[in-house]
């Protein structure tokens, strides 16, 4: 058990919790558990094993250079010499890496608060605004959801069961364009006295030129309903998409000044290292991960509790 991760006893929701992310990171944690194990030595066979099981975790070469010289760094500072000594390491060195983007959201300064989401086709979008809705509400507060993406009829419908779910108002038009249908919920949020609009949009590939300016149309008809918004613009992740997901970063960045990531998926196949990646190369605070369907299952992101179930020890 890492240093970092002895707290005062945890409730049995937050170990479950925890249970279900080093689950779904298992694929990672169980290589790098095999490697680090008791009784093994510390030399260059070792971090280039150490090196390769990074790389296809996602973590990248830049981020997996910059984890491997940090963890060299302590291993000589501290003069160890077992593999299994070298967990620690790991942990401290991803720990520092990932620490900066623990930034949790606070919604308290404007209200209504704005919340636009945005991302690729399948990312999680939708689901992920219904659990954002369970924890605005679970902290008290009233939400409003607009069904901005028009494109797909499904999804209008999704967010819709959504807001019965939650027993919160959804904000939707049968045709006509993202802007208008958010433009009318932040609107109606005013008028009611609203604390949160989460503001869903169409998936979009970031290839698609027209589609990427649509949205930046989106955001500047936010700022016109309520000055100063969106708040928060929200980019979803596939866990699952790898270093893809830096592409992604990079261009919805360049489009609309992302503030905070949502990592969904982390719920099986998810190598999880991708997170370090975005780290070293474009940081922005990951708000929240998700690790299943459930209402329940998309959580604030804490480092402690990522690393210790990465690295196979958050249980």
């Amino acid at each position: 058990m890492f240093s970092f991760l002895k707290k005062t006893p945890a409730s049995a929701e937050s170990t479950s919790w925890l249970s279900r992310l080093t689950d779904g990171l298992a694929r990672t944690g169980g290589q790098l558990t095999a490697l680090l194990v008791p009784g093994g030595r510390i030399d260059e066979d070792l971090y280039e094993e150490l090196e390769t099981i990074l790389i296809t975790a996602d973590v990248g070469m830049d981020a997996t250079r910059s984890l491997l010289a940090d963890v060299r760094r302590h291993v000589k500072e501290e003069r160890l010499t077992e593999a299994s000594e070298l967990t620690e390491a790991l942990a401290h060195a991803l720990l520092r890496m990932l620490q900066p983007l623990a930034q949790s959201l606070d919604t308290s300064a404007h209200k209504p608060f704005v919340i636009m989401l945005c991302g690729v086709n399948g990312a999680g979008k939708t689901t992920s605004i219904g659990k954002l809705a369970k924890h605005f509400q679970s902290q008290g507060k009233s939400v409003l959801l607009a069904a901005g993406d028009t494109f797909r009829a499904a999804a209008r419908e999704q967010l819709m069961e959504w807001g019965k779910r939650n027993n919160v108002t959804v904000v939707a038009q049968q045709s006509g364009d993202a802007a208008a249908v958010i433009y009318d919920a932040v609107q109606a949020a005013q008028a009611r006295g609203i604390d949160i609009v989460l503001a869903d949009t169409a998936g979009r590939l970031t290839t698609q030129v027209h589609l990427m300016e649509e949205i930046k149309k989106v955001k500047r008809v936010i700022a016109k309903a309520l000055p100063d918004a969106p708040h928060e613009i929200l980019l979803v992740l596939d866990a699952n998409t790898g270093q893809n997901a830096l592409s992604q970063v990079k261009a919805f960045d360049d489009a609309l000044n992302v503030t905070g990531l949502v990592l969904t998926k982390l719920d099986g196949t998810a190598k999880g290292g991708v997170i370090a990646a975005i780290a070293k190369a474009h940081p922005i605070p990951v708000r929240f991960i998700g690790v299943g369907e459930g209402l329940d299952d998309l959580r604030p992101f804490v480092a402690e509790d990522f690393v210790g179930a990465l690295l196979g020890q958050g249980r």
